[in-house]
């Protein structure tokens, strides 16, 4: 009985909509006879937006504007009425009297729904309440809105229409679109840091024969012009090295990768990745860099170098901890790797601490998982991690006095990885090498291993000078200065599931 009630108001529901959506579509139809039609209007001219007008209100007072954005709500009062409208930066409210716009406009505007589009031109004053107002001399709609907007003071909660119809949600929740204004600030401030720096902004291919510089599988596709089938790049880093072996010593690329992997709240397949690379320094430069650009942009962005996030204080301003990865494995697990000798004995290891791997896995590998299960999670502050295995580490300078540990780091913050950084492996023989065991683990079953690039071996035989990179998550750094709970919340368009 319930649930034949639960139809029945559903189909009411369904029911109320479709005649509130055909109501709103002869209301264009009377406007376009009536020769008003708004999808005929090409431009506006803005003079200001809300936040403008409130923020300079002693100079604005008395003085005409005009402001454009879409009706969130209105209230009719006979000869005179109300209305809010909201642009990019927030939202301010009208006052419409039919004495001022003239009866037959204003006749009009008691026909505007909540999300019509509408340009409002008048002067600036204060409401008896001490509200901020613009009182219209003229009303202008720009566009009819055809469908309901969801109510007011419910809101767009629904996860699952808000990341498919971004733009409702943008327009619903105010606290979207500071995220994206936020967001593109946090580019324009990192671009503005390695601009100061002397680094140059490059482009380089997304569609690539051979997708190399991380372990992920890729998208595949077909080049019909060609008759080849390419890769979608999963990583910057083979091309940006090119560039530093043509003599562009210090370059940054930030764009759209692609990984063939899972969708979670950190993990989506399409994704901002930003390299770069510098000449004559290494993994320490790289960290010298990190720190200070992630000091920079709290400050710049947050207004401090300590944030919250999830209700925990992240301190950017001290200097971030350093830490190998094995001493954090026996900080954490009990167990010292640079005592353990041997693939073997690493795998006892694991099978004692019920640790899964796979019968192709090395040492190397074993620290790794070790390192995934018991250190990350504990890793809440800025912390480096350094000298990671060989075998983990195809594109990366050995340690001089430890051949089985290379120069990297990865910097941990709230848990997560937030980037990876070499000294970058110049040594054309020693590349090859490690190119030859990728091609052997990839034979072995590991769909994420790295393949043989001929032309950027030659390109380091031509000769590559010491260099450092490094590359960065985008969009968790975005989730991070943003206190945004998923990587969903900071992507315009998150890939979902096509409904049918």
């Amino acid at each position: 009985m319930a649930g034949e009630q639960n139809n029945q108001g559903n189909q009411e529901q369904q029911q109320d909509i479709g005649q509130l959506l055909k109501v709103r579509r002869e209301k264009l139809a009377n406007l376009q006879q009536a020769g008003k039609d708004p999808f005929q209007i090409t431009r506006y001219d803005v003079t200001h937006h809300s936040v403008d007008i409130k923020n300079d209100y002693e100079q604005l007072e008395g003085k005409t504007v005009r402001i454009a954005g879409r009706i969130m709500s209105k209230r009719i009062m006979g000869k005179a009425s109300f209305c809010n409208i909201q642009d990019l930066p927030g939202n301010i409210q009208c006052y419409v009297a039919r004495d001022s716009i003239g009866e037959e406009s204003y006749a009009d505007f008691k026909k505007y729904d909540v999300g019509d589009i509408v340009g409002v031109e008048g002067e600036v004053f204060t409401t008896k309440t001490g509200e901020i107002s613009v009182h219209a001399a003229q009303v202008t709609l720009l566009t009819k809105s055809l469908q309901i907007l969801p109510e007011k003071y419910h809101g767009l909660t629904n996860t699952d229409i808000r990341y498919r119809q971004r733009y409702t949600d943008l327009i619903m929740n105010a606290e979207v679109k500071d995220t994206f204004i936020k967001r593109s600030r946090i580019i324009k401030e990192i671009r503005n840091f390695l601009d100061g720096r002397g680094f140059m902004e490059v482009e380089t291919p997304m569609l690539v024969s051979n997708a190399g510089g991380a372990a992920a599988r890729p998208f595949e596709t077909h080049y019909n012009a060609l008759d080849e089938d390419v890769k979608l790049r999963i990583s910057l880093e083979l091309y940006l090295k090119r560039l530093i072996v043509g003599g562009m010593e210090k370059v940054y690329e930030i764009g759209r990768v692609f990984r063939n992997e899972g969708v979670d709240t950190r993990h989506n397949p399409e994704f901002t990745l930003m390299e770069l690379y510098q000449a004559y320094t290494d993994y320490e430069g790289m960290m010298e860099l990190t720190e200070s650009m992630f000091r920079y942009l709290a400050q710049t962005v947050c207004g401090s170098t300590t944030i919250t996030y999830n209700g925990m204080e992240i301190d950017f301003g001290k200097p971030f901890a350093r830490v190998t990865m094995n001493d954090c494995i026996k900080e954490y697990a009990g167990v010292d790797f640079d005592a353990v000798d041997g693939d073997e004995a690493a795998k006892a290891l694991a099978d004692q601490h019920h640790i899964e791997y796979e019968a192709r896995h090395t040492k190397g590998d074993i620290i790794n998982l070790f390192f995934e299960e018991y250190c990350e999670k504990n890793l809440v502050q800025p912390t480096f991690v350094t000298d990671h295995p060989l075998a983990i580490s195809p594109l990366t300078k050995k340690k001089p006095d430890d051949p089985e540990k290379v120069e990297r780091f990865e910097l941990f913050i709230n848990t997560w990885e937030m980037c990876n950084a070499y000294s970058e492996l110049n040594d054309p023989i020693d590349q090859r090498e490690r190119f030859a065991a990728q091609d052997a683990a990839f034979a072995a079953g590991d769909e994420e291993a790295n393949h043989t690039d001929e032309d950027f071996l030659n390109a380091l035989e031509i000769g590559m000078p010491p260099t450092g990179g490094i590359g960065y998550g985008i969009d968790r750094l975005v989730m991070l200065l943003t206190d945004s709970p998923a990587i969903r919340d900071v992507l315009l368009f998150p890939t979902m599931r096509t409904i049918e």
